[in-house]
């Protein structure tokens, strides 16, 4: 059994483009459709009532596209819509991207010290704290919303000295303290692993930084297989982009 319908995937701007990679490594032959609400950028700052409502509306644009799957590349999405969603487009399969960050952080951390860096409603909600208790109840998790960061990638900024002053700043409440210092960073945004290489300068070696992108696309693969949507195509997917605006500049 197969499915040739493409994989549709959201998030509020680029950020889930880090999604869309990994999905295009683990499934070659997927068709791939890409929707950026970037009229509505950024997520991390709207209420849960207001994000789950984009998050119906950006599924029902990709619904028109006939998507057999549907993958919240947003965090904050995923943090607070993915049940309204799956619960309204049941059977339709729906996969986010913070239960994947949270198996990734446990596997990786070695002292049970895990640390989230996310959007303020991302933290607020209390999505990644459930999900990496609900996985390992004995980890110790702090939690460091990065409201900057967002605007920062969006911008092409991510790699410069105004993030890495930036980084500085967010990540020094985490580590001041060594003997309660995370070993291992979750970044709970799709935006943020723009940011990486500004947030490694910071910290050295000495942490392990998680991206869900790779452990999201292993559990979108999963559901294809299980659910009986994989294609059967031996040529390359395709993928087709779109978005709610384009900035005037």
């Amino acid at each position: 059994m197969s499915d040739p319908r493409a994989i549709g995937v959201f998030d509020s701007g680029m950020g889930g483009l880090t999604v869309l990679r990994a999905l295009r490594d683990t499934l070659p032959h997927e068709d791939l459709v890409y929707l950026g609400d970037t009229a509505r950028l950024p997520y991390g700052t709207k209420s849960a009532d207001t994000v789950t409502a984009y998050a119906l509306q950006a599924t029902k644009k990709l619904l028109a596209h006939d998507v057999k799957m549907v993958v919240i590349a947003c965090n904050t999405a995923s943090a607070v819509a993915i049940e309204p969603l799956a619960e309204q487009h049941a059977p339709l399969p729906v996969i986010g991207v913070v239960e994947p960050g949270a198996r990734a952080g446990v596997a990786a951390t070695k002292t049970k010290r895990i640390g989230v860096l996310a959007t303020e409603s991302t933290v607020k909600g209390g999505a990644y704290a459930r999900a990496i208790s609900a996985l390992a109840p004995d980890v110790h998790i702090r939690q460091q919303p990065c409201a900057l960061f967002v605007a920062l990638a969006e911008e092409g900024w991510g790699d410069d000295a105004i993030a890495e002053a930036a980084a500085q700043r967010y990540l020094e409440p985490l580590f001041n303290d060594p003997e309660t210092a995370p070993d291992t960073l979750v970044l709970g945004c799709t935006h943020f692993p723009v940011l990486a290489p500004a947030i490694a300068r910071v910290l050295g070696d000495r942490v392990t930084l998680v991206d869900s992108a790779a452990t999201t696309a292993e559990s979108v693969a999963a559901a294809l297989s299980k659910n009986g949507l994989a294609t059967d195509a031996s040529s390359k997917g395709s993928e087709r982009f779109l978005a709610t605006d384009a900035p005037e500049r």
